[in-house]
């Protein structure tokens, strides 16, 4: 005779089953029994899970996306109902947008109850279906098998997103005899459409035929794993490469034909070099607005050529020649037997003066000031050459999120964590807690602007309770710098409601049990970071740095990339 379990049980079994290790959650009354469930799994002899209390339901899915983005699995946040289940729609939101794999399941009032506006209920189904790839409710306790496999497969596979399961009390308390499920198909599902070999072909020979071929590695080469094939096919062919923010660990940063940053604020002749380029291949990247600025100006003169495994990216913001659509692991690797070994030294060469025109205008000067304030630039250089581009790199959103990525490091995979498509503001803090869970002793340096931590200022707590070895750089210009900076610029220097009033960091820290320790002066600068490097455990470094810095070059918004500004008077 099968044992009876109750639903709440079957989950923690069914979680199991998927190698759940690492569970981010935060408890309330509609998922009181899974939690009672739990306790055994967390606790007792069944030790199975190590649980992460976060201080906010929010925090818990940016954890969950911090764990699925270093780690490469599925990141897992329980939360209770009504506004448990609400506060994680950002967090689901975000994953959706940068394509990290989460489940969430939350709490719901019983199915008896829906409908009647009851305690804490919320359609949650329907209010998260558009910013998932699956949102589903969990009506019986005999789908619990069923639906946990479902929504891990959905999640991981393909071009992952974020999977929401509403779990109503009724299906918790249920009995049911619980058989495990594996769910490796979903009937109009196509997790990885199969390869053209025609449109590889068709991209090979413009390649073999290009003079001047350009690549733009996206996120979506770490996310298929194909770093070895990314690298093999650049060198063949000799194509020299830029990285989205989001794909800025898929090539390592002292790779020879790694030419920089793009984006608004990336490095300026990747950026100017697109609009020069005969052939230009994306791969695993969505042609964001941030990336091409006005569409309608943006790489006419070439022959652009996608590689992505989503259909749906197509043709979406810019018209291409030929689509790839397929898992660039596979594509990369099948293009790069049809592509002839190549030298393409001039072209890689006219990158060169470009360069060293940003090097004079932009990055000397933001990486070696004599005088004045700290700078963003030098604290970040600072950081990243005590690292050796080992560190695992975390930011927040705004000024801190673009100097850190311009100025960091990387020698390995899965070393960014950032909110790119979204752009949420708080992200860093709950992100890194989750990536030290998953970094395997790697350091784990977080930057943050002071308006972005006090966002989500309050996970300071689970850092102290789990003793997350989390190393937080503060940038603080007492400023929303970002949208100061937008205001000096582009709206004739009103600075509408971004000047900050800061809290005593160091009274916060010490409250919380975290090292801490500020920088004013420069020549401080470099013994405070390496005290905090070696400091084990978690340290919170406040470096008070210029207030009206601009983070450079800029692309104007809406504008061409041939209208990149290196500064501000040109």
């Amino acid at each position: 005779m099968k044992e009876k379990i109750s639903g709440a049980e079957a989950l923690m079994r069914a979680l199991k089953e998927e190698g759940v290790k690492t569970i981010f959650g935060y408890p309330g009354g509609a998922i009181m029994p899974v939690y009672d469930a739990l306790y055994d799994y967390a606790y007792g002899e069944k030790k199975v899970f190590n649980h992460v209390l976060t201080r906010h339901e929010q925090g818990a899915t940016h954890a969950a996306q911090g764990y699925a983005r270093v780690s490469g699995d599925v990141g897992v946040a329980i939360v209770t109902s009504g506004p448990g289940a609400t506060n994680t729609l950002t967090g689901i939101a975000d994953a959706m947008m940068d394509s990290t794999p989460i489940v969430v399941i939350a709490g719901q009032v019983g199915v008896q109850a829906l409908g009647t506006d009851a305690f804490q209920e919320v359609d949650l189904v329907g209010v998260a279906q558009p910013i998932s790839k699956w949102s589903y409710q969990i009506r019986k306790a005999e789908d619990i098998a069923w639906a946990v496999s479902r929504a891990f497969y959905i999640a991981r596979s393909g071009r992952p997103g974020p999977v929401v399961l509403d779990f109503p009390k009724n299906a918790q308390n249920a009995f049911v005899d619980f058989e495990p499920q594996k769910i490796d198909f979903v009937r109009g599902y196509v997790a990885y459409p199969e390869l053209d070999m025609d449109a590889i072909k068709e991209a090979a020979d413009i390649i073999n035929s290009s003079e001047k071929p350009f690549a733009l590695v996206g996120h979506g080469v770490e996310l298929g794993n194909a770093y070895e094939e990314l690298q093999d096919f650049l060198e063949k062919a000799d194509i020299p490469a830029a990285r989205t923010l989001m794909g800025l660990s898929a090539l390592p940063s002292n790779h020879p034909l790694n030419m920089g940053m793009l984006g608004m604020h990336g490095n300026y002749a990747p950026n100017i070099k697109q609009l020069e380029c005969d052939v230009l291949i994306a791969i695993g990247m969505r042609f964001s607005d941030r990336v091409t600025g006005d569409v309608n100006a943006y790489a006419r003169q070439a022959k652009i050529i996608h590689l992505d495994i989503d259909p749906s990216e197509i043709n979406k913001n810019i018209k291409v020649d030929v689509a790839i659509v397929a898992d660039c692991k596979e594509s990369l690797s099948k293009l790069t037997q049809l592509t002839k070994k190549s030298v393409h030294r001039e072209w890689r060469d006219s990158f060169t003066s470009l360069r060293e025109k940003e090097e004079e205008k932009v990055i000397y000067p933001s990486l070696h000031p004599t005088s004045g304030p700290l700078l963003m630039g030098e604290v970040v250089n600072t950081v990243a050459e005590a690292t050796h581009g080992d560190a695992i790199l975390v930011t927040d959103v705004g000024q801190n999120q673009m100097f850190a990525c311009r100025y960091f490091k990387f020698n390995s995979k899965r070393s960014l964590v950032s909110s790119g498509g979204l752009g949420t503001m708080g992200f860093a803090l709950p992100a890194a807690i989750g990536a030290t869970f998953a970094s395997d002793g790697r350091t784990v340096c977080m930057f943050t602007g002071d308006g972005g931590l006090q966002m989500s200022i309050q996970e300071l707590g689970t850092i102290m309770e789990q003793q997350s070895p989390v190393k937080i750089i503060l940038l603080n210009n007492s400023y929303l710098g970002n949208v100061r900076q937008w205001q000096d610029l582009f709206f004739n220097g009103r600075l509408s409601f971004t000047k900050m009033m800061n809290p005593d960091y160091g009274k916060i820290s010490q409250g919380y049990g975290i090292p801490y320790a500020i920088v004013t002066k420069r020549e401080d600068l470099k013994k405070e970071v390496d005290k905090m490097l070696k400091t084990p455990g978690a340290y919170l470094l406040e470096c008070v740095i210029k207030e009206d810095e601009n983070i450079r070059p800029m692309t104007p918004p809406g504008e061409s990339l041939s209208n990149m500004q290196l500064t501000f008077d040109n």
